[in-house]
C-alpha cells in the first residue's frame, strides 16, 4: 500500500481509437513510470470509461497539492518527449484538475479499487462532507473522499497543456466512491443515493471506470 497522500490529479479524456494501443502503450511504458518516479508522487492509475472503452480518467496521488505545483513537476510538464509530443493530439475533450482531499470515509485493502464512481459537482460547501460520510459502509464499497480544486494549480500554464489544448473543468468539487463490484455503484441502491445527493448539485458530471492499469511508487 502507498501513503495516504491528500492531493489528487485527475484528467479525463477521450482517446482517438485508432491510438488506443500506441496510447497504452506510451502511458505503461513511459508517462506513468516517469510521472510516479517524481519527489512526492505515490501512485498512478488509469481507468476506463464502463460503456465507453475510449474514455480515461487518468490520476496520480501525491504527498499533497503542493507536490503538482512543484518544481520537478512542472519541469516535467514543461518539457514533453517526442512520444508525449506524438501522444497528446489524440485527447479529445480534456478535462484536467489538481484536488486537495478535505474528507475520506472507509477503507480500503486495493492500491487501486476494481471501480471507481466519480462525481464532479459544483455546490455548496455547508453539508458537503457529511453527504459524503453517508455513503460510507457499505461492503461492496471502499473509500469514500471528497475533493475541492486547487485553482491556483489547475490554472498553471505548460507546455503539455498548449499540445492538448484543455484545462481544469467547470466544476470545483469531486467526489470518489471505490467499488469492488460494478453492480455496487451502477444501477443499484448507491447509484440512487448518489443521484439523490446530485439533485442539489450543479453542472454534474458523473461516470464508472474500472480500472486499467496502476503503477505505484517502490
Amino acid at each position: 500500500m502507498t501513503e495516504d497522500g491528500t492531493g489528487l490529479m485527475a484528467f479525463w479524456a477521450t482517446i482517438d481509437e485508432d491510438y488506443l494501443n500506441r496510447f497504452r502503450e506510451w502511458h505503461n511504458c513511459e508517462h506513468m513510470p516517469e510521472r510516479v518516479s517524481i519527489p512526492g508522487f505515490q501512485v498512478g492509475r488509469r481507468y476506463i470509461e464502463c460503456g465507453d472503452p475510449a474514455t480515461y480518467l487518468m490520476t496520480y496521488q501525491t504527498r499533497d497539492s503542493a507536490v503538482l505545483g512543484s518544481q520537478p513537476y512542472l519541469e516535467a510538464l514543461n518539457a514533453p518527449s517526442d512520444w508525449t509530443r506524438e501522444s497528446l493530439p489524440h485527447f479529445n475533450n480534456p478535462v484536467r484538475n489538481i484536488y486537495t482531499r478535505l474528507a475520506a470515509n472507509g477503507e480500503t485493502n486495493y492500491v487501486a479499487a476494481p471501480y471507481v464512481y466519480a462525481l464532479r459537482f459544483n455546490a455548496d460547501a455547508d453539508g458537503l462532507a457529511e453527504a459524503a460520510a453517508s455513503l460510507a459502509g457499505d461492503e461492496q464499497l471502499g473509500q469514500v473522499a471528497l475533493y475541492r480544486v486547487d485553482e491556483a494549480i489547475s490554472g498553471i500554464q505548460t507546455s503539455e497543456r498548449k499540445i492538448y489544448g484543455g484545462g481544469p473543468g467547470e466544476q470545483r468539487w469531486l467526489l470518489f466512491v471505490e467499488a469492488t463490484l460494478a453492480g455496487a455503484a451502477d444501477g443499484s441502491a448507491l447509484a440512487g443515493r448518489l443521484a439523490s445527493l446530485a439533485a442539489d448539485w450543479q453542472d454534474v458530471f458523473q461516470g464508472l471506470f474500472a480500472i486499467d492499469y496502476v503503477l505505484a511508487k517502490p
